[in-house]
């Protein structure tokens, strides 16, 4: 739980000046602390015990993987989210379409082909011979019916408001093989959002959530018991390549170092989210998971409300520094909210080196002003956000103390976190720069911009009419047009508007054991295919 007192640490106004490098040398001084208690505790660690059941026996026939938590439901229109989609997407449920993570182009999955016959019209073919798990067979109407099921029922899926933004859907069989989609407005990335929507066959209650859903995936759900494992079956009948492991068996440990155990000691094949200091080169594996740090700016708070005291915290930032000394390498210096490869990535944005002069100078210029620089900003972070999160916080501080600002540091738990993070926000909480952590799985900037950058976006504090109506048109094109006018957007947004100090580009790491094969790419945080994964000697059991 969070304190109710927000915590204080590291410089304070007024203290004498110390070397700028001293909070990073403490820091990495602590990471050595860390790394040893970590060894200890996965030299000693008996990485099965405690009341959650174990990952199976290392018979070569099951995959073994161990997660960071539970997911909280398996239901198809829920796997936008994190640890639903870990396990649901495309191993259980599969789209009409699907993202190729690292070229960004959309490829046929449950359909074969697509067009747009007008503005907006969209005829799909969808793929002939497809069974769902319970043997019946999947049509066009499964299909209109699963759109409608996610975008138009009472049941609130998450994919309805993240991916669909409230737009109204129309879905309709033609034949067994033919689909039409209708919009109310052009929507010129259709497809990509559908490759969210997740087939289940007619008949799926509309009125209530499925825990346990059919799909047409390589896998089916053989057993979930709730705080202990989840089984799955290879399917088959699957219509397309036979995945390796004719069995998959997925775990939760909440430490990441025992997760990192169970990769050493042979009691799980693949371990997600480890931190840098539980990985080894042996047993592990970096990749960029799309994932981007930034302080989210409330413009309506003073000092936050003046644009030169925002402008000054992004110039005060040691990007480099944090990501080298803290982040162990594993992170690029950020300039925007999106990373390259997302449509709409600005490659003239780079990350300035820090300017403390210049961030000093526009401080001053403010409280010249009147501008109340010295009241306290309150810096929230939540734990375990990502490794050594505190420590990054604690340097932010430092460095944005030293410009004339007065910041305090407050932890919190995901529960509290989000009440900041999303809309309705905490009213009279003061001015705050929340530390968030953004994630772009679905390759296009609109789904960054409607969130976080217009004015009522869920998680955005503020922004301006301007900015608003030009993410409105940027929303109509397609093509260069479209990655031009969100590549302008996201430059214009740290001119004139400056909501976000941007920090880094984020990679994960996997623990992968010698006994599998996987390369992983930039949606396996979202996405880990099972069908990708195969036994070291290449053989299907």
């Amino acid at each position: 739980m969070l304190s109710s007192a927000p915590a204080a640490t590291g410089h304070r106004p007024g203290s004498p000046d110390r070397p700028r490098r001293a909070p990073l040398r403490k820091f990495l001084r602590r990471a050595v602390v860390l790394t040893t208690a970590a060894a200890t505790l996965s030299g000693c660690a008996v990485a099965n015990s405690g009341s959650t059941g174990d990952a199976g026996a290392a018979d070569g026939a099951t995959l073994r993987i161990v997660l960071t938590q539970e997911p909280p439901t398996l239901e198809p229109c829920e796997s936008s989210l994190t640890s639903t989609g870990v396990v649901v997407r495309s191993n259980i449920s599969e789209p009409l379409i699907e993202r190729d993570p690292t070229s960004g182009a959309l490829r046929p999955l449950l359909s074969t082909g697509w067009r747009q016959s007008s503005p907006t019209t969209w005829t799909f073919t969808t793929r002939p011979g497809v069974r769902f798990h319970d043997g019946r067979p999947f049509t066009a109407e499964d299909a209109a019916f699963s759109i409608d099921r996610a975008v138009n029922s009472d049941l609130a899926c998450n994919v309805d408001g993240y991916v669909f933004e409230g737009r109204d859907l129309g879905a309709r069989a033609d034949d067994a093989n033919t689909l039409t989609v209708t919009t109310a407005e052009p929507d010129p990335i259709l497809p990509l959002r559908l490759s969210f929507v997740k087939i289940v066959p007619r008949g799926t209650s509309t009125a209530a959530k499925v825990r346990e859903p059919v799909g047409t995936g390589p896998y089916s759900i053989a057993d979930w018991q709730t705080g202990v494992s989840i089984s799955l079956r290879r399917n088959d009948d699957y219509w397309g390549p036979r995945p390796a492991f004719p069995a998959a068996r997925y775990v939760w440990r909440g430490e990441s170092s025992v997760r990192a155990a169970m990769i050493t000691k042979g009691e799980a094949d693949i371990a997600a989210g480890l931190d840098p200091e539980d990985a080894d080169a042996d047993h592990s594996v970096a990749y960029p998971n799309n994932e981007t740090t930034a302080l989210r700016l409330d413009g309506r708070e003073a000092p936050l409300d003046d644009i030169r005291v925002r402008t000054a915290i992004g110039l005060a930032i040691d990007r480099r520094g944090i990501t080298d000394a803290l982040l162990d390498g594993l992170a690029e210096p950020a300039a925007q909210l999106v990373p390259e490869g997302v449509v709409g990535f600005n490659p003239a944005m780079t990350a300035p080196p820090p300017d403390p002069e210049a961030a000093r100078r526009l401080v001053a210029e403010a409280a010249a002003d009147g501008v109340p620089v010295d009241r306290p900003i309150t810096l929230i972070a939540r734990n375990a956000q990502f490794p050594r999160v505190s420590e990054t916080a604690e340097a932010l501080q430092y460095q944005l103390n030293q410009v004339g600002l007065r910041v305090r540091i407050q932890l919190a738990d995901t529960a509290e976190h989000l009440q900041y993070q999303l809309r309705p926000m905490p009213v009279d909480a003061g001015p705050v720069a929340l530390l968030i952590m953004h994630g772009n799985q679905a390759g296009d900037a609109a789904f960054t911009t409607s969130q976080y950058l217009i004015s009522d976006g869920p998680q955005s504090n503020f922004g301006t009419p301007e900015l608003d109506e030009r993410i409105a048109r940027a929303d109509g094109l397609s093509g260069r047009a479209r990655q031009d006018a969100f590549a302008a957007i996201f430059a214009a947004e740290r001119e004139t508007v400056a909501q976000y100090a941007y920090l880094a580009h984020m990679r994960g790491l996997l623990g992968i054991a010698k006994s599998v094969r996987y390369e992983p790419n930039s949606a396996t945080g979202d996405e880990l295919r099972l069908a990708a994964v195969t036994p070291a000697d290449g053989q299907v059991r």
